[in-house]
């Protein structure tokens, strides 16, 4: 069902990036050569996953090769910051998170672009939950015993994909709604994070779904909780985080 969605979604990326950007003569070439889809975040994370599948479907749609470039760096912005400054041609398309059209602006008090001049936002490609993960290393095998240990003193590190990516303000929220302090340690992308996360370098994280679930039916990494409405699927077993303990905590991706 994701495939045939995205399948949609793609027709309608390749109508509107010509409509949008190529103008009238232009738009009837479309594209006149290769399309840059800028990632954002470093290679691995769930918006790279994402961006690879969009990249065989837009090549094939548009009949013109679609080449990803990750440009990570500042939570996302810098890469955003190149595609604000690309000719708006439509040859140079952003894969956005979420965050980059609703946390930025209210994060930062200074971004080098206007995120509701600067982009003509799509379509929506996907939507993914999110769930607290922590190492194999950690002691906790739920959120309450989480909660209790960090409320002891123990000291924990937090990865995330970068600071005011969701996944931090996950964790952000998670603290103020427990009362416990992590230290946040940001990455350039959840790829990284990841393989921190795995090797024990950092405790735990919110992340994207995706990126890690092979990670926990392997049991190389445990879920605590998913921060969605309802459990997944591919994860029955794993409670949602109000089941945890922690009402009013649904931020899906």
């Amino acid at each position: 069902m994701m495939m045939k969605n995205l399948a949609k979604a793609l027709i309608a990326c390749a109508a509107l990036a010509g409509a949008c950007h190529a103008g009238g003569a232009a738009a009837a070439t479309y594209p006149e050569r290769p399309v840059r889809l800028v990632v954002p975040f470093a290679s691995g994370g769930t918006v790279d996953i994402v961006a690879r599948i969009l990249a065989e479907r837009l090549s094939r749609t548009l009949g013109q090769q679609v080449i990803v470039e990750n440009k990570p760096g500042a939570g996302g912005t810098l890469g955003a910051d190149f595609v604000a400054k690309a000719p708006p041609d439509g040859h140079t398309l952003l894969l956005a998170a979420s965050s980059h059209q609703s946390f930025h602006p209210l994060l930062y008090k200074r971004l080098p672009y206007d995120p509701n001049k600067a982009f003509t936002q799509v379509a929506l490609f996907a939507t993914v939950p999110n769930v607290l993960v922590v190492s194999n290393k950690m002691p906790a095998r739920s959120v309450k015993e989480l909660i209790a240990q960090a409320q002891s003193g123990k000291r924990f590190f937090m990865g995330s994909s970068g600071t005011g990516g969701v996944n931090h303000l996950l964790g952000e929220m998670f603290e103020l709604r427990t009362h416990v302090e992590f230290e946040h340690v940001p990455y350039k992308g959840a790829g990284p994070a990841n393989n921190d996360l795995l090797g024990g370098q950092i405790d735990l994280m919110f992340v994207n779904l995706p990126t890690v679930l092979p990670h926990i039916q392997g049991g190389k990494l445990r879920a605590l909780a998913i921060a969605g409405a309802e459990r997944s699927p591919s994860l029955p077993g794993v409670p949602t985080m109000a089941e945890a303990g922690v009402p009013d905590f649904v931020v899906d991706s």
